[in-house]
C-alpha cells in the first residue's frame, strides 16, 4: 500500500488507545481544577494549560505525526547505519545490561531490598511528622524598612536632625516616622 494509506491505516489502530490515553490524563487534572482555596487558584492555571497542551498532542499525534511520517520517512538502506544510531544503540545496550545486571542481584537478595524498603518508608513517616507542613510559613522572616518623608526645601541639616530624632524613637520601641 503507499506510504499515505498506510500512515493512515497506522493512525487508525492507534486512534483508540492514544484517545483514551489522552482523556485518562486530562481526568487527573479534573480534581486540581475544582479545588478551592488559594491553593486551587494558583494550580486553575497550571491544570488547564496541561489539559489544553494534553488536547493539542492528541490532535498532533493523531493528525500531524502520521502524515510527516508517510511524507519524511524513507526505506532504510540495508547495511547503512549512521554514527548516531551506532552510539545511540551502544549506549541502549550499556543501560540494558546495567538493569540486567541489578535486577539479577535484587531478585537474588530479597533481605536486602526488603530492609531498604522497610527503612525508606520508616524515614517518609518520620520526615512527614518531622517536617512542617503548610502553604505559608509560620513567621515572616523578611527585612522590615522604615521611611521618612519632609518638604522638598528642608536642608540637609535639618533633614539629618529629624533623622536622628526618628532613629533614636525606633531604637526606643515607640516606633514613629
Amino acid at each position: 500500500m503507499s506510504r499515505i494509506a498506510a500512515a493512515i491505516k497506522g493512525a487508525s489502530e492507534v486512534g483508540f488507545t492514544v484517545l483514551s490515553m489522552s482523556i485518562s490524563l486530562i481526568a487527573v487534572f479534573i480534581p486540581i481544577l475544582l479545588m478551592g482555596g488559594i491553593v486551587g487558584r494558583l494550580f486553575r492555571e497550571f491544570a488547564v494549560t496541561l489539559s489544553v497542551a494534553i488536547l493539542v498532542s492528541l490532535a498532533i499525534s493523531l493528525a500531524t505525526t502520521p502524515m510527516m511520517c508517510a511524507l519524511l520517512l524513507r526505506h532504510p538502506q540495508p547495511g547503512r547505519r549512521g554514527l548516531a544510531v551506532s552510539a545511540s544503540e551502544h549506549m541502549f545496550n550499556g543501560m540494558l545490561g546495567t538493569y540486567q545486571r541489578t535486577l539479577t542481584w535484587t531478585l537474588r537478595h530479597p533481605r536486602p531490598v526488603a530492609l531498604v524498603l522497610l527503612g525508606t518508608v520508616c524515614l517518609s513517616g518520620y520526615l512527614f511528622v518531622a517536617i512542617p507542613k503548610g502553604f505559608f510559613p509560620q513567621q515572616d522572616t523578611g527585612p522590615s524598612g522604615r521611611s521618612i518623608q519632609a518638604d522638598q526645601s528642608i536642608s540637609f541639616q535639618l533633614m539629618q536632625q529629624k533623622l536622628r530624632a526618628v532613629s533614636s524613637r525606633s531604637a526606643q520601641g515607640s516606633g514613629g516616622g
